[in-house]
């Protein structure tokens, strides 16, 4: 067999995903993969970090209270997964064995981390440290910062807020200059005067943050879980997609003014319609509507993520099981978002150079930076068993596989990874060659300082041989019974 070098590069707009929040559990990678078919730029998981407060590390919404709670932000912090790294943890549990399980699968990570604004920097440089062996990710830091829900903004004044974001990004770059750091203060909420809320006082966070965000539902029933969204009542709202649309691009213009006209990248970092708000059908037709608008209406984003793949409402592609938190009930909208992340514009762009010579090290950069190999299959038809099948130090190695459209991820102790679920819906109708893609992510999910001066960047992995297939065409014993 032949191989070719490839480099995958970044989509015009990235599609990330969350998964996990306040609103629902943590679905492992192997799942959603099988189930959309491709991985995502990026996966975003929702944490927090409360260490001075009584009773961390334990969830808020396990906590006692007092007071009634009539809203999910009423408990005494944020009820999102703590933080088990910094100084008062370690990098065993969560949110680790998620990110590990992320970069495995071939996709950056964007943790999501709301934090007490009092913590000391001591306290932020260990996390910092914690995060820096996961490469190319993307840290969002009290996100939402100009609305009133979270503990840090009843805590802290706005202008408190932004200088500890200040604070801490600069901690981040000290110390693990490959986590980019998230600035998300939009939110389709312009002022009257043209200005993005309080702006001014975040004047330095935009000027200093390595990448732009806003959040935009289509619709959402922010009362859940704790009323029901029926007419007439005030804890939900369904805006129009154009008027969401002319609110971002006035939002991103303000970043650049205040940004000093240095372009940064542009994300959407969460958006979905809400089910309990439009039904399963509109749902998924209003979320179709604004993709599609992306390409021509927003122009300048670079990253879009759906919140989020499970949830207990109707903000996910799928409804958890409320007799079973390990199932999901597939909605409208997952298969109507499968048919948006197949379109070119959403997709990672992968170019073919020479012929790989072996011995071959494999870089893999994140999921926008990466070389990898292209091997060229001859099909005479469409077969009944397609294998890949890794021998000898292969075998205990970590890769992402792409065939026909379809990905695939084979871990470390694996040896054979069956194909043919790549041709149940796109079947070969005549003889084809097909590129089998093959990119070697990190085995542990990290990246391993012995692999140089640029390893919190790069993971390289060495291959002395390629992988070997089993196709047939023909049933092992076929004809009538």
């Amino acid at each position: 067999m032949k191989a070719y070098g490839i480099h995958m590069g970044p989509a015009k707009c990235a599609v990330d995903l969350g998964d996990g929040s306040e609103r629902g559990e943590y679905v492992n990678q192997d799942y959603i993969l099988h189930t959309l078919g491709r991985p995502h730029r990026a996966i975003n998981l929702m944490y927090c970090y409360y260490p001075l407060d009584e009773g961390w590390p334990a969830r808020a919404s396990t906590l006692p209270t007092k007071d009634e709670v009539s809203y999910q932000w009423d408990y005494a912090y944020d009820d999102y997964f703590p933080y088990g790294g910094g100084l008062e943890g370690d990098t065993l549990g969560e949110p680790f064995t998620c990110m590990r399980d992320v970069r495995r699968h071939g996709q950056d990570v964007i943790l999501t981390l709301t934090l007490d604004c009092g913590v000391s920097d001591e306290q932020l440089e260990k996390i910092a440290e914690d995060l820096r062996p996961f490469g190319r990710m993307q840290l969002r830091i009290n996100h939402e910062a100009t609305g009133s829900w979270f503990a840090f903004s009843k805590r802290y004044s706005y202008q408190q807020v932004a200088d500890f974001y200040v604070r801490f990004h600069q901690i981040i770059k000290k110390i693990a200059p490959n986590v980019q750091t998230i600035l998300c203060i939009g939110g389709a909420h312009t002022l009257p005067d043209g200005k993005m809320k309080y702006e001014d006082e975040f004047a330095e966070a935009i000027r200093v943050a390595d990448i732009w965000s806003a959040d935009a539902y289509l619709s959402l029933h922010w009362g859940w879980p704790y009323d029901i969204a029926e007419p007439g009542g005030n804890s939900h709202k369904r805006d129009p997609n154009g008027k969401i649309i002319r609110e971002l691009n006035a939002e991103f213009a303000r970043f650049m003014e205040r940004g000093e006209h240095r372009k940064r990248p542009l994300l959407l970092s969460e958006t979905n319609a809400d089910g309990d708000v439009n039904g399963p059908y509109e749902q998924a037709e209003q979320v179709k509507d604004f993709y599609g608008r992306i390409p021509e209406e927003l122009p300048d984003l670079t990253g879009i993520t759906m919140y989020q793949f499970r949830d207990r409402g109707r903000l996910g592609l799928e409804i958890e099981d409320p007799n079973n938190h390990h199932a999901g009930i597939a909605q409208p909208l997952l298969e109507t978002y499968k048919e948006i992340i197949k379109q070119p514009y959403f997709s990672p762009v992968i170019h073919k150079s020479g012929e790989a010579q072996l011995p071959m090290r494999l870089r893999w950069g994140g999921s926008e930076d990466a070389d990898g190999l292209a091997i060229p299959i001859e099909f005479e038809s469409d077969p009944v068993f397609c294998e890949i099948v890794f021998d000898g130090m292969l075998k205990d190695l970590s890769f992402m596989v792409e065939i026909n459209g379809k990905w695939f991820y084979k871990k470390p102790a694996v040896t054979t990874i069956d194909l043919m679920s790549a041709f149940f819906d796109k079947p070969l109708r005549q003889a084809t060659v097909l590129d089998v893609l093959l990119f070697a992510t990190p085995s542990e999910g990290v990246n391993d300082p012995a692999h140089g001066d640029d390893w919190d960047i790069n993971h390289y992995t060495q291959i002395d041989a390629l992988p070997a297939f089993r196709i047939r065409y023909k049933p092992t014993i076929g004809g009538p019974s």
